[in-house]
């Protein structure tokens, strides 16, 4: 802005909220300094210092616009089974989901416990088994099936995820596929095609250290590591961190940086009192000191919602068919509900 008393001339700027002095002379001096006011308040300055904030916004949208499309893979994974993987890992896209987020959930389990808890087998009798013709064995079979071939849409929650589902019969092709060393990569080769697809790819893991996890821990960009933090959890705790550093090793070749550990899940933890009070805090504190592993900040509780919300069932000629849902659509004002929400927010700020 311009301001004259006829004496004197000033020239002030707005920054932010405050209004600065940026020019100030008396009026006999103004014909020499015409050409300086000009360059404050000309209509030519005025149009390149406008075309240069305007360049310097669309800068930074298109940068947040790319970073927002900039696909995340994150494997849940422990080599011991029953310490909440498949809960948290089908929660968690849930959550993701409410959150205006894009997920792709690919089960490589072959017990295929995130593919029902996902409520894809929505049958009673195995010949009427959908899945088991069109699943993750083909994406790891055949270079040419590409991951939009094999998509399926779960009304597990709203909005929708999608999802590879596994099959049962995945089990019987391990030998095989080791002895082809590209499926090893295959998943990873064609989730680059799904990076503007996707905002949170979440792999389903199995509790060994067999070819699937090898895939899983190949493709991913992130790990986290559910445990309920009880002996048996921390001792193969070890075996997970030589499983993730072979795979580093085979990462490097390919260019790829090594896993980066989220953490630690806590889940499956007691609620009563006194374990939170004192027997948690001690069991997280040997998670660090004697693995020295990262804990993440949320933990999942072991809550009666969060078992019911996969019991669910629908009534279909007389038989009860499997209707999981999430916990968040179960009861979205529940406890888990809330850890799951808090979870997910975690998440979204550890991966920018």
């Amino acid at each position: 802005g311009l301001l004259t008393n006829a004496k004197e001339i000033r020239i002030y700027e707005r920054v932010g909220k405050d209004v600065r002095l940026v020019f100030d002379c008396s009026g006999n001096e103004i014909e020499a300094k015409i050409e300086e006011i000009k360059g404050l308040i000309g209509r030519d300055s005025l149009k390149e210092k406008f075309k240069k904030q305007n360049d310097a916004k669309t800068a930074v949208i298109t940068t947040e616009k790319k970073r927002e499309k900039t696909m995340k893979t994150i494997a849940v994974y422990h080599n011991k089974g029953g310490v909440g993987k498949t809960t948290t890992v089908v929660n968690l896209a849930a959550a993701l989901s409410k959150q205006g987020k894009q997920v792709l959930v690919i089960d490589l389990d072959s017990q295929a416990n995130a593919t029902f808890a996902l409520g894809l087998a929505k049958f009673s009798d195995e010949e009427e088994d959908d899945l088991k013709d069109k699943n993750v064995y083909h994406i790891l079979r055949d270079s040419n099936i590409s991951i939009a071939e094999v998509i399926r849409r779960s009304e597990f929650n709203h909005p929708e995820v999608d999802v590879i589902p596994c099959h049962i019969s995945l089990m019987e092709y391990e030998d095989k596929l080791s002895r082809v060393d590209a499926a090893k990569i295959r998943i990873w080769k064609k989730l680059q095609v799904e990076k503007e697809r996707y905002d949170f790819v979440i792999i389903d893991t199995p509790p060994s250290l067999n070819l699937y996890a090898r895939i899983a821990m190949i493709s991913t960009d992130y790990l986290i590591i559910p445990s309920d933090l009880k002996a048996f959890a921390n001792e193969g705790l070890v075996n997970v961190k030589n499983f993730i550093g072979d795979i580093d090793e085979f990462r490097d070749q390919m260019g790829l940086l090594p896993i980066n550990i989220l953490g630690i899940l806590p889940c499956k933890i007691p609620t009563y009192s006194s374990y939170v009070k004192y027997t948690l805090p001690s069991r997280k504190k040997i998670i660090q000191e004697r693995y020295n592993l990262p804990l993440m900040d949320s933990c999942i509780f072991q809550r009666e919602d969060l078992a019911k919300c996969v019991d669910t069932t629908v009534s279909k000629d007389g038989l009860e068919i499997p209707a999981p849902i999430s916990v968040l659509d179960y009861k979205p004002d529940s406890t888990s509900a809330e850890e799951f929400e808090n979870f997910a927010t975690e998440i979204m700020t550890k991966v920018r």
